[in-house]
C-alpha cells in the first residue's frame, strides 16, 4: 500500500533535549494508526511535527510523496490534514450550524460576505448537516457551540475537520477531560468514520480497549524515539514494549479472554 504520510528520521531538540528522535514512519491511505507512550514519550510533540505547529530541527514529513516539511499549519489543513488538538478549538459563540458551515465554506474558497443573505449558503448547509449527522450532532445544530458538553465539542471539532475535507485526522486524546458516560458516544463517532473507509486516522489515546478496539497498526514512542510499530496484536506481545510500557496490560487482556 502507498503511503499517505510518511516521516524520515523525523527529530525536535529543545535546548540539549531531544523530545522527538529520529522517528521514521509510513502510514498507508484510509489506515488507522494509534500512537501510545507515558507521558513525555513524545507523543504531542510528534504530532505537532506532523500538523506544522513545530518545524523539526532534522528530518522531513512527506504527504501523498511531497516534502511538507516547510510548509505552515494552514497549508497543510488545506492540503488535507486535519489536527484536533486536547483542548477543543470551535468558535464558541457561533451555533453549531454555523461552525460546521464556516468550515464548508472554507474547503469550498467561499468568504464571509457580510451583504449576502443567509439563505444563499443553502448548499452549504445541506453539507454540513451531513456532517453533523456523523458526529451525532445534528438535534443540536441551533444551539451555541459555548453551551455543549465538552464531549460535544469534541464532536463538533470533528464534524469541522471533516467538513474541510482533510484526508489525515490526527486526532489528540479525543476523550480527554470528558466524564464516562461521554466517551461511548465519541467512540461511536471515530468507529464511524473508520467505517466509511475514506480517512486516514492517526490517534493519540491512553485507553488501551480504545486502541485495541479500532487501531489497524500502533506505535509505541519511548523518550522521543520510536520503540514499536506493528499491529495491536504484535505491540500486546512485544516484550520490549511491555517491559518499558504496557506492563501487565497484556495479562489483563488474555485473562479477560
Amino acid at each position: 500500500m502507498t503511503a499517505i504520510i510518511e516521516t524520515k528520521e523525523l527529530s525536535i531538540t529543545f535546548g540539549g533535549h531531544t523530545a522527538v528522535d529520529s522517528v521514521s514512519i509510513s502510514v498507508p491511505h484510509n489506515h488507522f494508526k494509534s500512537i501510545i507512550g507515558p507521558n513525555g514519550a513524545g507523543k504531542t510533540t510528534f504530532f505537532n511535527l506532523l500538523s506544522g505547529q513545530l518545524a523539526p530541527t532534522k528530518g522531513q514529513v512527506m504527504y501523498k510523496g511531497s516534502d511538507i516539511t516547510k510548509l505552515s499549519p494552514t497549508k497543510r489543513t488545506r492540503a488535507g490534514i486535519g489536527r484536533s488538538f486536547q483542548i477543543t478549538n470551535v468558535f464558541p459563540n457561533l451555533t453549531v450550524m454555523e461552525n460546521v458551515r464556516l468550515a464548508v465554506q472554507s474547503h469550498e474558497g467561499v468568504r464571509y460576505q457580510m451583504l449576502r443573505h443567509f439563505r444563499s449558503f443553502k448548499k452549504f448547509e445541506e453539507q454540513a448537516e451531513e456532517w453533523l449527522k456523523l458526529v451525532l450532532l445534528d438535534d443540536k445544530k441551533d444551539a451555541l457551540a459555548r453551551n455543549l458538553a465538552h464531549g460535544e465539542k469534541r464532536k463538533l471539532e470533528i464534524a469541522m475537520l471533516l467538513a474541510l475535507n482533510t484526508e489525515v485526522l490526527l486526532l489528540d486524546e479525543p476523550t480527554a477531560g470528558m466524564s464516562l458516560e461521554e466517551v461511548p458516544a465519541i467512540l461511536e463517532v471515530i468507529k464511524k468514520i473508520k467505517q466509511r473507509g475514506d480517512r486516514t486516522i492517526i490517534l493519540i489515546e491512553h485507553k488501551m480497549d480504545m486502541i485495541m478496539d479500532l487501531s489497524d497498526s500502533i506505535m509505541v514512542l519511548f523518550n522521543g524515539a520510536l520503540l514499536a510499530d506493528g499491529t495491536p496484536e504484535e505491540i500486546m506481545k512485544n516484550e520490549t514494549v511491555q517491559s518499558a510500557y504496557l506492563g501487565g496490560l497484556h495479562s489483563e487482556h488474555a485473562a479477560e479472554a
